[in-house]
């Protein structure tokens, strides 16, 4: 797959311009659709092409909006989640920002579909400028009758709002995203009711990740045939990779689902930075299980991952080089699960922050020979007994970290702190002595 798609705008300059996305061929799908298509018939599209979620659960989308109540007479409402918190990841930003009206035309053909009047986008309240491009090409697609009454000419009406949270990992979970936008505390909710029954202001509602959405273009423009041949068929499509860590070339990579994980590193990102070793990878951002360097020869779809107990989730992959110290790396992660716990549930709030306690003892020295077991119990009396999964983004990667880094973590107890801190410390004491 050499032509980008999600990336269009790295080789075109502008394309977040309507104008410049219109010169290239934007909203002609859209508007075949909407002048040629019942909604039913792109619900159907889009569950045969197979497209899966890319906001983490990878849930079938043309699934999720079949199980929206038929003949409701409530209003249905469509949630782009824009909120993109989980670390490692940083891809829907990009397509926001860059190539902002595959995301509206998407939105606009997806609404069509489920039979929304209105569409609300969440954005990560750091977002700004993010926010501020939105605003502004969806001012612009209301001037061309792209978006508002009567769309191009079908009688279709469809009102776009752009909503900026205030900056909370927990906004990221469906249910949350909903509170908020209601005006309230972002605590999730128990499910069942689904969104898609009982949502945003107790109406039905389907909430879809940013690159979800902008997929539904290509497949209405080529076909449900072309979607599924790229990749594997039971999750295929089009893939945008965040990089990050330890490589020579961090960033975006649009490549086809199921590339390797060795080859999106070693043939896509450069290698590892500055000719060192690889030790680790988090291959689906900061709350799934983590890799070690003979794990790699993985295929990077949402099955060939769970086959080896790990997760695609958003596919922010942060890369750790030998030097990385494993409990280190894990403390910042689970101080930030600490932080981001919205309080709801006690195995969350009180786990996350007893994790997070431990690991500061263990870096700082004072660490003890129970502590290693202790975090595994906390890990799994957190696990599946919360509201949301916020407990087990927290928990799933701390028994990865344990069981496949554990020598790490007996050493920093048996040596009083971080071994490879006293090396760093040691070397710049002879390099000034020398």
């Amino acid at each position: 797959m050499a032509e980008k798609t999600l990336l269009r705008h790295l080789d075109i300059p502008d394309f977040h311009k309507l104008d410049v996305y219109a010169a290239h061929g934007g909203y002609e799908t859209a508007r075949r659709v909407l002048t040629t298509m019942k909604p039913e018939e792109v619900v159907d599209q889009v569950k045969a092409s197979n497209l899966r979620g890319r906001g983490g659960a990878g849930f079938g989308t043309g699934m999720k909006w079949g199980f929206l109540p038929k003949d409701t007479q409530k209003p249905i409402y469509l949630c782009c989640n824009a909120d993109e918190s989980e670390p490692g990841t940083f891809k829907d930003r990009a397509i926001i920002e860059w190539n902002t009206h595959i995301l509206l035309e998407g939105i606009l053909i997806s609404s069509y579909a489920i039979k929304s009047h209105t569409a609300y986008i969440y954005i990560r309240g750091e977002f700004v400028f993010g926010a501020q491009r939105l605003e502004e090409e969806i001012a612009a697609a209301y001037a061309k009758g792209i978006l508002g009454k009567n769309i191009f000419g079908t009688g279709y009406d469809l009102d776009v709002y752009v909503h900026r949270g205030a900056g909370a990992y927990i906004c990221g979970e469906e249910t949350g995203l909903i509170e908020s936008l209601e005006g309230k505390r972002a605590y999730p909710r128990i499910k069942p009711p689904f969104p898609a029954v009982y949502g945003l202001f107790g109406c039905p509602t389907i909430v879809n990740n940013v690159e979800t959405l902008a997929c539904v273009p290509m497949i209405m423009q080529n076909g449900a045939a072309w979607f599924k041949a790229i990749g594997p068929e039971s999750g295929p499509g089009p893939k945008v990779y965040c990089v990050s860590g330890h490589v020579e070339k961090p960033g975006l990579y649009e490549l086809p689902m199921g590339v390797t994980l060795r080859s999106i590193l070693y043939d896509h990102a450069g290698g590892i930075r500055g000719g060192k070793k690889l030790k680790a990878v988090m291959p689906g951002g900061s709350s799934f299980p983590i890799l070690t360097a003979d794990e790699i020869d993985v295929a990077m779809d949402f099955d060939s991952m769970r086959k080896i107990n790990a997760f695609l989730g958003s596919a922010g992959i942060v890369v750790m080089d030998e030097d990385t110290c494993m409990v280190k790396a894990l403390e910042i992660i689970d101080r930030f699960y600490h932080l981001e716990s919205c309080g709801q549930c006690s195995p969350c709030r009180e786990g996350t922050g007893w994790l997070h306690k431990l690991l500061s003892r263990l870096e700082q020295g004072d660490g003890k020979p129970e502590d290693i077991d202790l975090m595994d119990r906390i890990c799994t009396n957190m696990m599946g007994n919360t509201v949301c999964v916020l407990a087990d983004a927290a928990a799933m990667p701390t028994q990865s970290f344990l069981g496949k880094f554990r020598d790490e973590f007996v050493a920093h107890i048996t040596e009083g702190g971080c071994p490879m801190k006293k090396r760093h410390a040691h070397g710049a004491e002879s390099r000034q002595a020398a």
